[in-house]
């Protein structure tokens, strides 16, 4: 933990299932863990914290729902012996810098951190709204990037009733875990003494946020190896220490230290003294000479010769000392694991990732590719733990899906259920910070076009999207869209030609996925779930079209009775679907060993409306936008937003090739003769008059070009209905 205003930490596990305590020799190395571990489960099977304050409903809760919270899951990894590592951040000055740090924080979950910890600026209104407080950037790695998320409270400025506020709205956010901090009194002030009505010593933090919400909170507190600087001693450090865990702290977080007797020497210290929770060390991966020298006059540490030796010459090489830091992280880490005395190690990011990435794949600690629970991103949030089943239609924007649904009390669980009022939030706050894009316009402009003057543009950008490259010569590489921050999914790569050909000729993709039957829940690209499990998908494409074009599609249709459908425009005045209005449709499912079936993924009608809303607006509010209001370039995009049609298809048929393609080549062709008809065009056979009707002709295309119509004959075509093939429970 860095003093000052770059970090601080505290932490501590318990589990509350006796079955994860374990005997151990007095020579097991754990053996304090385990000891501490059993004392707690035993106090949390009463309901009790180690000051006997009274259970909460959250007990009730937790077991209802599953809920593992991060002292369980400190244990379980304790008891498994699986080394974990977990991130410190700071708040950001600007919101830029919280787009940048919200993308950075996606990026190192991939690695799978068991938590991530933000820092408490008192000088930073850190209990405030803005996108660079405290409070707002836990909440956003917690609900919006799918992080356990821990918060730094520091208590020397704040009153009780400040701390209340602080703690309850943190609390309002679904934050489970509090860092307990005194924090550091104003610069230059001696004779520094807190509120009235506040705290002096961070223990007394500790006992008063497990009276006011009992266990509500997992508790961490902070260490120091070399003692506090404020105190007396380095034994007395120790003995406030014990005060605080004594007091309901659950694990200890470690200051940053560079030598591993260091830590060696204070663990073996904390356990004389009675200290039996988790201590996870604090490590600091050196990364610049600036960096370093402020890092450690916040701190007041002194560096060690040694290292101020190598570091001293390369001040002027970022890199080079980079490299020297990652080796010198890596070589302590290891030194700690080797001991079996830290069950995992905490990094003081300094908000920078390549060094903590680099030094977590040489010791084996990044996850490389992470299993999918399920097959879209999951909040971490307790309230959402049991959360399984979603439209498919925010499938490539999660982070709106969870800020339209915040407010639910309830999550679909099981089954996505009766959707007669859904109650989605409107979507009208596309500027906060979690909702942007994390490129610039300068970035965008460059990819999307300096401007452009037809629909064909804009087909272009999106066809360079699918297939990864440039939409005009000297452009940048079109690596997202409105719709989809990200690169194309491994999962959507697989219809790459496909995709690319139709959104060249103005179907505009912006959500799809293969069919699948019955692969292997571990498949790299498709699969999700527990291991031993087959997961199956129906084929689904999602798409912008012109009006013409949805006319044609309309007439197509029922020559595909496996197929269901729902055409919208952005006002509702065109919807048109063969989908029960208020019953949902599953495209995705698994089975699993000893489960019954999961559904997680269904398109539903009703939330397909809720998400028309949100899919037009972004056509102006993230692409329209980078233009002046009365360019050319904005008139095109506001033509399309206005004038074209969002579509949904699924193809039941998931066994077989899927049909949609030939729905879209039966689009085309329809549209073809129409025009031929529209025209009196003689060499035709759907001329006026003619006694060979458009559907006639369209099957004799059809087959033609070898694509199989999926009724004998077009006869019946007008009077066929088309069932919405139901959840399969």
């Amino acid at each position: 933990m860095v003093q000052g205003n770059i970090a601080e930490v505290d932490h501590t596990v318990h589990s509350s299932s006796p079955s994860l305590a374990m005997s151990s020799s007095p020579a097991d190395p754990l053996a304090h863990l385990k000891a501490f571990i059993n004392e707690r489960n035993t106090l949390h099977s009463h309901g009790e914290t180690e000051n006997e304050l009274p259970a909460t409903p959250h007990h009730q809760l937790d077991y209802l729902t599953g809920y593992q919270n991060l002292r369980e899951k400190i244990s379980a990894r304790i008891e498994s012996r699986d080394k974990f590592f977990s991130l410190e951040f700071f708040p950001p000055r600007t919101k830029g810098g919280a787009v940048n740090l919200l993308a950075r924080f996606d990026r190192l979950k991939e690695g799978d951190p068991l938590f991530c910890d933000v820092t408490w600026h008192p000088a930073g209104n850190p209990g405030g709204d803005t996108e660079t407080s405290s409070l707002t950037i836990a909440g956003a790695a917690l609900n919006y990037c799918g992080l356990e998320t821990m918060l730094h409270m520091t208590c020397c400025y704040m009153t009780k009733a400040e701390i209340t506020r602080h703690l309850s709205r943190a609390k309002d956010l679904g934050l489970r875990n509090i860092l307990a901090l005194r924090g550091d009194p104003p610069h230059g002030a001696d004779n520094w003494s807190p509120p009235s009505d506040g705290f002096t010593y961070g223990s007394d933090l500790v006992e008063y946020i497990h009276a006011q919400f009992g266990d509500y909170f997992v508790v961490g507190v902070a260490g120091y190896p070399t003692g506090h600087p404020d105190a007396t001693s380095y034994e007395d450090d120790i003995r406030h220490l014990k005060e605080k865990v004594d007091k309901g702290a659950d694990f200890i977080i470690t200051q940053l230290f560079f030598k591993a007797e260091t830590f060696i020497k204070f663990e073996k210290d904390c356990r004389a003294a009675g200290i039996t929770c988790p201590i996870i060390p604090g490590i600091m991966p050196i990364q610049s000479y600036d960096s370093l020298r402020h890092i450690v006059k916040l701190s007041r540490l002194d560096v060690p010769k040694e290292i101020m030796e190598v570091v001293a010459p390369l001040k002027d090489n970022d890199e080079a000392i980079r490299n020297f830091g990652i080796h010198h992280a890596s070589t302590l880490i290891k030194e700690l694991f080797d001991k079996g005395i830290a069950p995992g190690v905490h990094f003081y990011t300094l908000n920078r990732e390549v060094a903590t990435t680099a030094i977590l794949k040489k010791l084996g600690l990044w996850a490389g590719a992470p299993r999918r629970p399920l097959p879209w991103k999951m909040a971490a949030n307790y309230k959402r733990c049991c959360e399984d089943v979603r439209p498919i239609f925010w499938a490539t924007r999660p982070k709106a899906y969870v800020y339209r649904t915040q407010h639910w009390d309830d999550f679909p669980n099981g089954r996505w259920g009766s959707s007669e009022s859904p109650a989605f939030g409107e979507l009208k706050d596309y500027y906060l910070f979690y909702l942007k894009s994390k490129s610039s316009r300068d970035e965008l402009l460059s990819m999307w076009g300096e401007s452009i003057s037809s629909e064909e543009d804009v087909w272009r950008v999106f066809h360079a999207y699918i297939t990864g490259t440039p939409a005009w010569e000297g452009a940048k590489v079109v690596t997202k869209v409105p719709w989809n921050d990200d690169e194309l999914s491994a999962e959507t790569c697989q219809l790459r030609d496909k995709l690319a050909h139709f959104n060249l000729r103005g179907v505009l993709s912006i959500n799809s996925q293969p069919n699948v039957n019955g692969a292997s829940s571990t498949d790299p690209v498709v699969g999700w779930g527990m291991p031993g499990g087959y997961v199956y998908q129906k084929a689904y494409l999602e798409f912008f079209t012109s009006r013409e074009n949805a006319a044609a599609l309309k007439q197509v249709l029922p020559l595909f009775p496996r197929v269901n459908y729902h055409i919208l425009n952005r006002d509702g005045s065109e919807d048109t679907t063969n989908c029960h209005r208020h019953r949902p449709l599953a495209v995705t499912w698994g089975v699993f060993p000893g489960t019954e079936i999961i559904q997680p993924t269904v398109v539903d009608s009703v939330s397909f409306k809720a998400w028309k809303d949100e899919a037009f607006t972004l056509w102006e509010v993230q692409w329209g936008k980078l233009y002046d209001e009365k360019s050319e370039s904005r008139a095109v995009i506001s033509h399309i937003a206005n004038n074209y049609c969002l579509v949904n298809l699924v193809d039941n048929n998931y066994p077989e090739q899927s049909c949609l393609w030939d729905v879209l080549e039966a689009m085309f062709t329809w549209k073809e003769l129409d025009a031929k008809k529209d025209s009196n065009d003689d060499s035709c056979s759907v001329a006026r008059g003619s006694s060979c009707s458009s559907e006639e002709v369209l099957v004799k295309r059809m087959s033609k070009a070898q694509i199989v119509p999926m009724i004998e004959s077009p006869d019946c075509a007008n009077d066929m209905q088309v069932p919405c093939t139901n959840e399969l429970r």
